[in-house]
């Protein structure tokens, strides 16, 4: 441990300058002062579990019949050292030690249970997926669903953070009103609900998300300055870095310089977006904010960096990210597939169809790898911020042609603070609820004294019998 003697910062320190709020990593300094005083309450301020809840629109082509029969989404193998190569899961073979998969949960609160709701999955399966309750038909504002899961967390763990949660997405979610088979748009617009009628808006603008974790100027018109000069926020608050590292020894040094590297450059990403996206040149997306890139992948990288360096500076431990829409025309070039989406989703169940869209599915997962090496790269206290974070990532649907809710996609990458081993895949018996298992897992997360959850029948057991 490399701390100047007799110097302790908080853990909520930050630097502030014109408007600009930068909180910072943890460091060593930040760890009581003195050997014995440091042994013994280091794990206080690195133990926090991070939490990300994605949804993955739509379902997946290892939910259809002949998909799961090839091992699209599911491996083939029970228990630990199964083999990822046939599934849209292979770009995490490099990550099977951080991986548990469960197949085969329902999401039956997203199916239709009156005549009135039939042909309405599209809009209701996105606010069911981290609530796994039922919503409620109506094109008004007496929307109601259930509180998601991330919420929960975030009422319970995250208000000793400047921000509780934050809720991003990919594709456009600023409707109003109502969408189609009687349900208001919100229910497709958001998977984060603060409570049964309260749904939380999703930020799709980098630039938006930005400026929000580090307070990118005090008003509209300092943010507006700072990018017609092309002002970093870290050059408002220089004299408080230079103040601040003549406090730190050389290894917190070295780490606040990395992350404040890391800022600046996420930041010259966006403005680069910005300055390409108000050129006057053709747009992929015209409607889209300037901060928003119109390349899938760039877009979700920009999204995870930002969630990473939440995660370090503990700004919040909570996030949620809807990658797309159920009914999108997008299509994905690095897939390798010329359909759009929802076209290439209703693949009819002819088997060259199937093979397409479990590409796509492919292609969005080959997103998560570069979260998660970032978080595996960032080292805190005894662990990493892999070590302790929690994704879920899954879908509220199984066959996409169908529109029905079996055998949904579901896996769960990270160590969750010790609360998962990794290499594992748990087959679900026939008709668990996608619910159990997030009932169990958040008991996993702390909340131990919930009983239920959204239409949850029991714990979920993360012990799987072997195949072997």
């Amino acid at each position: 441990m490399d701390l100047i003697t007799g110097k302790h910062i908080s853990r909520r320190t930050a630097l502030r300058g014109l408007g600009a709020t930068v909180a910072l990593p943890f460091l060593d300094a930040m760890l009581p002062a003195g050997r014995l005083l440091a042994a013994n309450h280091p794990k206080a301020l690195t133990d926090a579990t991070r939490f990300i809840g994605i949804e993955m629109v739509h379902g997946a082509a290892g939910c259809n019949e002949w998909g799961e029969s090839q091992f699209m989404w599911a491996p083939e193998k029970v228990g630990s050292n199964f083999d990822l190569t046939p599934s849209s899961l292979s770009p995490l073979k490099p990550w099977q030690d951080h991986l548990t998969i469960i197949s085969n949960t329902d999401v039956e609160n997203a199916e239709a249970k009156s005549p009135e709701e039939i042909g309405g999955d599209h809009f209701r399966s996105s606010a069911t997926f981290l609530t796994q309750a039922h919503a409620k038909q109506t094109e008004g504002s007496d929307v109601y669903v259930g509180t998601s899961m991330d919420q929960y967390y975030a009422q319970r763990f995250g208000q000793d953070t400047p921000i509780p949660s934050m809720q991003l997405c990919i594709e456009n979610v600023d409707q109003a009103g109502g969408c189609a088979y009687g349900y208001a748009c919100v229910y497709t617009d958001t998977i984060s609900w603060k409570s049964p009628t309260e749904p939380l808006p999703m930020i799709r603008d980098p630039r938006v998300a930005f400026d929000q974790l580090f307070g990118a100027g005090g008003t509209p018109e300092d943010r507006a300055w700072g990018r017609r000069t092309n002002k970093s926020i870290l050059d408002w608050i220089i004299g408080e870095v230079s103040g601040l590292k003549r406090e730190l020894g050389n290894t917190d040094r070295h780490r606040l310089d990395q992350y404040l590297e890391n800022i600046r450059e996420i930041e010259r990403r966006i403005q680069m977006v910005e300055a390409q996206n108000t050129s006057g040149q053709r747009r992929e997306i015209p409607e889209a904010p300037p901060g928003v890139p119109d390349d899938f992948e760039e877009h979700v990288k920009l999204m995870f960096d930002l969630q990473v360096l939440a995660f370090e500076s503990d700004l919040t431990r909570v996030f949620s990210l809807k990658l797309g829409r159920d009914g999108s025309g997008r299509v994905y070039p690095g897939s390798g597939i010329d359909s759009a989406f929802h076209p290439a989703s209703h693949h009819g169940g002819r088997e060259e169809r199937v093979s397409e869209y479990a590409e796509i599915n492919r292609y969005h997962v080959s997103m998560v790898p570069y979260l998660l090496e970032k978080l595996a790269n960032i080292q805190e206290g005894d662990g990493t911020l892999l070590d302790k974070t929690m994704l879920l990532y899954g879908s509220p649907m199984g066959d996409s042609n169908l529109h029905n809710h079996k055998r949904c996609p579901l896996f769960i990458a990270g160590g969750a603070n010790g609360h998962l081993a990794g290499n594992m895949h748990i087959k679900a018996p026939d008709g668990t609820p996608m619910a159990n298992v997030m009932l169990s897992l958040m008991h996993k997360l702390g909340m131990d004294d919930m009983d239920s959850f959204g239409d949850s029948t029991g714990d979920f057991s993360f012990t799987a019998v072997s195949d072997d």
